[in-house]
């Protein structure tokens, strides 16, 4: 997958881990299946918003596209739903308005980081001059 992909770029700015314990605390082992993943809760909602689609072509697409099967968690390619597009109204009700805006502003503040070490970095290595002219 190439790290240009701009679903890979923003997978990787997400800080999934910050989250899972929290989600994952709000079920319990009685409940029957085991939940759907932090990644694939989250990215599915955010895959439905970007692109403006309806819960069941959210489903679609993800089934046809790699990189958004990356983009919720998933470590390779399968051609099928990993889910069906009624959990999205699960996903919903589960992931609050205030995690998603504490996953919004950590990809902001880390996304400026990464833009401020890269312009750092392309300062310094462009004012390097030698002195070989003189």
């Amino acid at each position: 997958m190439s790290c240009e992909n701009r679903w890979v770029m923003m997978a990787d700015l997400i800080p999934w881990q910050e989250f899972e314990d929290e989600y994952a605390s709000l079920f319990s082992e009685e409940m029957g299946a085991p939940p759907k993943s932090f990644p694939m809760a989250l990215g599915a909602l955010i895959i439905k918003e970007k692109l403006g689609i309806s819960d069941r072509e959210t489903v679609e697409q993800i089934k046809d596209n790699p990189s958004l099967q990356y983009f919720i968690g998933m470590s390779s390619y399968i051609n099928e739903a990993p889910f069906d597009a009624s959990m999205l109204v699960d996903f919903r009700e589960i992931i609050s308005a205030n995690v998603v805006n504490k996953v919004n502003q950590m990809m902001v503040k880390k996304y400026n980081r990464r833009a401020l070490r890269k312009e750092t970095k392309k300062r310094n290595t462009k004012g390097f001059r030698t002195n070989k002219s003189r």
